[in-house]
């Protein structure tokens, strides 16, 4: 019985130490993306831009820079954090797209693009939120932020608390809308830089429904009334540019021809920001430049594969018993082309879950680390490849036995 105490106190220890690494694992599953400082470029484009950023998604990296840490006017490039703390707040449970938003004086008021909304007029969230994301909305930014924080202003301080939270350091939201802080009587100044709205743009693409709404073409408001004011998406490049699923173009005298652009190829993902273009044509060449040049230079090397598995777990009161623990996705790294790249996977691994488990749990991460020098590259989160249940009465029972005759058998041999 010696030995069966000192068994259970083990896996105690080992229970424990796998409780603390999840706990951990959880809370950084919280965190925002992290992203990498903007680097010196290796090679100097031709842009008309002002200022402008590729970034790698996958990493943060930024693979080109110019400018990328200057303040600038965003224009309607600040619709996507509005779009981002809305979806934000439905995955939370503090808003629902079947909302009813009201439509206040202030935000029928708002010029530049527009919805014509009418004081007083009632429209589900979701049909608002497709109005900022198709048509740029002024008048449905303002709707938005007043129904979820009480006013404009409250909205805008949340979208500057979110930005710290981000790690925009040199960005300063005035408004919803994007709008020239004159216009709208909102205390300036309204600034970001490409580098932050990359950040942005990164952080954005992780939240669940807004790539859907960003990259919609055409969109049919109040389509059971008598006004249908059909919108189309002022994002050109979802027509002319192979992989082009996303963000956000704006305009202003102030900041000129703004876009924050992602597009995937071949599982590379990018994000491309520029500000201050002279002319829509211009914006639109930069982002051709930035975006050809790193879909030439770069690519997605293939890590690891969803479904690999990884190690096994034993679900206490759990049937079966055991279940195999497997990659939740596909893993790449964003390298230059021709680079050689071997890597190394790194479990944090629970050896014990509590039953039920079920297929879609995250009880895991794996890390990837590079042979040559240790560097993390990536990490992938671990699901269990089938559910476990509560296992019945009978069936503990007999484990509860089998257990006791297993730690009985060294003393029944010891005594002969």
């Amino acid at each position: 019985m010696g030995y069966r105490a000192a068994r259970m106190a083990g896996l105690a220890v080992l229970a424990a130490c796998a409780w603390g690494a999840w706990r951990l694992w959880e809370h950084r599953q919280g965190q925002p993306l992290p992203a990498a400082a903007p680097q010196a470029p290796g090679e100097e484009l031709a842009l008309a831009s002002r200022a402008a950023v590729l970034m790698d998604y996958q990493s943060g990296r930024v693979l080109y820079a110019k400018n990328a840490e200057e303040p600038l006017a965003p224009a309607s490039i600040t619709k996507v954090m509005t779009l981002m703390l809305a979806l934000e707040a439905i995955q939370q449970g503090k808003a629902s797209l079947a909302d009813e938003v009201v439509a206040s004086e202030r935000a029928a008021s708002m010029g530049g693009s527009q919805v014509w909304l009418e004081v007083g007029e009632r429209m589900p969230l979701r049909e608002l939120l497709y109005a900022i994301a198709v048509g740029s909305a002024n008048d449905a930014s303002v709707a938005v932020a007043e129904h979820l924080a009480g006013s404009e202003g409250a909205f805008v301080e949340w979208m500057n608390r979110r930005a710290r939270e981000l790690g925009m350091r040199h960005t300063r939201f005035a408004n919803a809308t994007g709008l020239p802080p004159e216009e709208t009587g909102g205390a300036g100044p309204h600034a970001a830089s490409a580098y932050d709205l990359a950040v942005l743009s990164r952080q954005a693409i992780r939240t669940p429904g807004l790539l859907e709404m960003v990259s919609t073409w055409e969109f049919t408001m109040r389509p059971q009334g008598l006004r249908k004011p059909v919108l189309y998406n002022f994002n050109r490049l979802l027509k002319r540019y192979r992989g082009v699923d996303g963000l956000k173009t704006g305009m202003t005298q102030q900041a000129g021809y703004c876009i924050a652009v992602t597009a995937v190829r071949d599982h590379l993902r990018l994000i491309a920001v520029t500000m201050g273009a002279p002319t829509a044509q211009a914006r639109e060449q930069d982002v051709r430049t930035l975006l050809d040049w790193g879909f030439r230079r770069f690519e997605a090397r293939p890590l690891a594969s969803a479904g690999q598995e990884v190690g096994w777990a034993e679900v206490a009161r759990g049937q079966p018993r055991w279940v195999p623990l497997v990659l939740a996705e596909d893993a790449y790294l964003t390298v230059e082309r021709g680079t050689r790249l071997e890597v190394d996977l790194a479990p944090e691994l629970p050896r014990r879950l509590q039953a039920p488990v079920r297929e879609s749990d995250r009880v895991g991460v794996v890390r990837l680390v590079r042979r040559s020098d240790g560097q993390l590259v990536a990490e992938v989160e671990v699901r269990p490849r089938v559910a476990s249940h509560r296992a019945p009465a009978v069936t503990l029972i007999g484990r509860e036995w089998a257990n006791f005759l297993k730690a009985l058998a060294p003393v029944v041999a010891g005594g002969r």
